[in-house]
C-alpha cells in the first residue's frame, strides 16, 4: 500500500520506509480523524503498548498532568487532545512536550484506558473512519508489531510543544 503526501514528513530518518509512510499519511488526516484513528490503534495494540512502555516510574511522571486534564470538562479534555495533536502552544502541551518518548506513550495509554472506563471523554463514540483513514488502519494492521510500535511512538513523540527546542 502506498500513501504519498507532500504535506507531512517525519523528522526521524532512521525509521523504516513503511513506518515513515504510515506516520506521514497519519499526519495528513484532520485532527479529529487522527484522534479517532489513534483510538482504534489503541484498541488493537493496547496490551502491547502496556507491556512495552508502562511502568510505575513513567506513570508517576505523568500523573500530575493526567489528573489535571482528567478534572477538566469533556469539552476541555477534547481541546487538550486536539492541541497536543496539532502542536498548539499551551502550558499543557509544553509540559507534555518535555516528557520522554516512552512517557508520552504511557500518557496516551492512560488516557485511552480512562476512555474505556468512562472516566475521560471518548474520542470516538460510534466513530466512522473516512476511506483514507480506514485504508491507513488496514495498512497499519499489516505492519509487524515492531513497526506498529514504531509508528505509535513516532506519532506521540511528535505531539505537543517542546519548549526546550528553538
Amino acid at each position: 500500500m502506498n500513501f504519498t503526501t507532500d504535506k507531512a514528513t517525519t523528522s526521524t530518518v532512521d525509521l523504516t520506509p513503511a513506518v515513515q509512510e504510515a506516520v506521514a499519511a497519519f499526519k495528513c488526516l484532520a485532527v479529529d480523524e487522527q484522534l479517532g484513528l489513534l483510538w482504534m490503534i489503541h484498541q488493537n495494540l493496547g496490551s502491547s503498548i502496556n507491556s512495552v512502555s508502562t511502568g510505575t516510574a513513567r506513570l508517576f511522571l505523568t500523573q500530575g498532568l493526567l489528573y489535571r486534564i482528567k478534572q477538566m470538562s469533556n469539552t476541555e479534555q477534547l481541546r487538550v487532545m486536539r492541541d497536543l495533536v496539532t502542536g498548539v502552544d499551551t502550558p499543557i502541551t509544553r509540559q507534555y512536550g518535555i516528557l520522554s518518548d516512552s512517557t508520552k506513550l504511557v500518557f496516551w495509554y492512560q488516557l485511552f484506558e480512562w476512555m474505556y472506563t468512562g472516566e475521560f471523554v471518548t474520542v470516538a463514540t460510534a466513530y466512522q473512519l473516512s476511506d483514507f483513514a480506514a485504508k491507513l488502519l488496514k495498512h497499519f494492521a499489516s505492519l509487524d508489531l515492531e513497526q506498529q510500535m514504531a509508528v505509535v511512538c513516532q506519532l506521540v513523540t511528535d505531539m505537543g510543544v517542546n519548549p526546550l527546542v528553538a
